[in-house]
């Protein structure tokens, strides 16, 4: 008798184990589709770029990014075209040393530009977390694994 309560003790403490952890996938498979079709919804601009306290968001002036549903993201400014990646994941699943740590279920969007490390568009390279997304705004922001300083990117649609 006295194992058969063990038993079904244990079997119920896995059983709402592995809910939670579904619905937790579940929940970050969600936000993951609404942060990528956002995304998808046109163009964007850069309206803000604060790297460390330092707004450089005029870096970034006349360029128009398109994130394209291969993965695929052009930014360009009528003159120079550069071609990078995207990705929309969540960061339970990766190892970024970077995250706010605030909760395992964070949203990173991937941005990858190969680009010189003396490029503007280098310093867009990173594991962003995702702040807040709309079909008009996405914010996102990183923290520094080197001095802790947070650096924040706001991309609104044209």
């Amino acid at each position: 008798m006295k194992y058969g309560v063990i038993a079904a003790v244990v079997a119920l403490l896995c059983y709402s184990c592995s809910n939670d952890d579904n619905n937790t996938s579940d929940s970050d498979a969600q936000l993951i589709a609404e942060i990528e079709n956002n995304a998808l919804n046109g163009l964007w601009q850069i309206s803000n770029y604060n790297d460390s306290g330092q707004n450089e968001t005029s870096d970034f002036n006349g360029y128009s990014f398109n994130f394209d549903e291969n993965g695929v993201l052009t930014a360009t400014n009528g003159t120079n075209v550069l071609t990078g990646t995207w990705s929309v994941t969540s960061s339970s699943s990766d190892s970024s040393d970077d995250d706010d740590n605030s909760s395992d279920d964070d949203i990173d969007f991937n941005i990858f530009f190969s680009v010189s490390e003396s490029s503007v568009f280098d310093d867009l390279v990173d594991d962003w977390e995702v702040s807040a997304t709309s079909s008009s705004e996405i914010s996102l922001f990183d923290i520094s694994g080197g001095d802790g300083s947070t650096d924040l990117l706001v991309f609104s649609s044209i």
